[in-house]
């Protein structure tokens, strides 16, 4: 069994206002096992993009902070590192391709100097070392002309090869854990299959661990082994890709899989999940999906569901319907014993 490479434990992350304190990540736990794809999906606002600021220590101080839980990393809670501390596992430890390559990469710089630069500082290299590695990397993730890209400029390369050079940026010091938030937005369909196959042939040559936010479920299905589902800073049911595919339990979950187009249904409207994701810290008691729920019964709005074990495979789910699914087994159970 593959040890857990890292594991996120009781996380909360707020931003502090004018209005008081929001919290965008509320008590998430979930956990990453070497080699392993996790995705994590949910629509925008829901604290996906916050989790891995965390993680990477990225979130902006002030008004964001880390109110409480861990991040273990390698034995250690690297959520109470100093910025100095967490330089040195950034970007070798644990590395992150951002959503939108275009203002994550300098364009006054050639991309051979943002990648030396990464090289140099972690690896503790020599320019002559660290260049030869930038081009061996580049051309591991499928880049054409390596040698010559290292003298051009961001805006001279398309889309798909940009999100590459990150991917290259992001791989050069052999990172144990990569975090890509939503790595084919603004891609076209084939270089978006492209890029999702060349993050699946990384993991699988070099046993990295990749943790892939997206709010796409095709993207899950095609390369993510489980999945974590979150609704308004909280998990609401993760389990293994297959299981929640085949039997999701949440009415969130399967108003998303619902949602996806369906080239064999003729149906001239897409279904949506009805309203809108609430105003994170707005919904103080109950379940913070209850307002859009069909199933919603009067507990659903006066308390707050506990995760739920679906089954012995790690199937959880954050929805009292379980609850009373679980009690009605039971009781058939013991009416047929008896």
């Amino acid at each position: 069994m593959a040890e857990k490479i890292i594991e996120v434990k009781g996380l909360r992350t707020s931003f502090f206002t004018d209005e008081g304190e929001i919290p965008a990540v509320d008590h998430v736990n979930f956990y990453i096992k070497e080699g392993e794809i996790l995705g994590v999906v949910g629509e925008s606002g829901c604290g996906k993009s916050v989790t891995s600021l965390s993680i990477m220590g990225l979130v902006p101080s002030p008004p964001g902070k880390i109110v409480d839980g861990e991040i273990v990393f390698n034995g250690e809670n690297i959520a109470k590192f100093s910025e100095k501390k967490m330089r040195q596992i950034r970007g070798n430890d644990i590395a992150m391709i951002f959503q939108e390559p275009m203002t994550s990469l300098n364009p006054l710089l050639t991309i051979g100097n943002q990648m030396i630069e990464g090289i140099k500082i972690h690896m503790k290299w020599d320019k002559k070392k660290s260049r030869a590695r930038a081009i061996e990397v580049m051309k591991r993730v499928g880049l054409p002309r390596a040698e010559e890209l290292m003298d051009e400029y961001p805006h001279q390369l398309s889309g798909g090869m940009r999100q590459r050079v990150m991917i290259a940026m992001a791989m050069a010091c052999n990172p144990k854990l990569l975090i890509a938030d939503e790595p084919t937005t603004a891609l076209d369909v084939t270089i978006q299959s492209q890029i999702l196959k060349l993050m699946k042939k990384l993991n699988a040559e070099l046993n990295t661990a990749i943790m892939l936010i997206t709010h796409d479920l095709g993207v899950v299905a095609q390369i993510c082994e489980r999945v974590v589902v979150m609704y308004a800073g909280k998990i609401v049911e993760e389990g293994a890709v297959s299981s929640i595919f085949k039997n999701p339990k949440h009415p969130y979950t399967k108003g998303l899989l619902k949602s996806v187009p369906d080239i064999r249904n003729k149906n001239e409207r897409l279904y949506s999940i009805p309203g809108n994701v609430p105003r994170p810290g707005s919904i103080k008691n109950g379940c913070r999906f209850a307002e859009r729920c069909e199933f919603a019964f009067d507990r659903c709005f006066s308390d707050t569901p506990e995760l739920y074990e679906v089954d012995d495979k790690g199937h959880r789910v954050r929805c009292f319907l379980q609850s009373k699914e679980e009690e009605s087994n039971h009781d058939t159970a013991f009416t047929s014993s008896s």
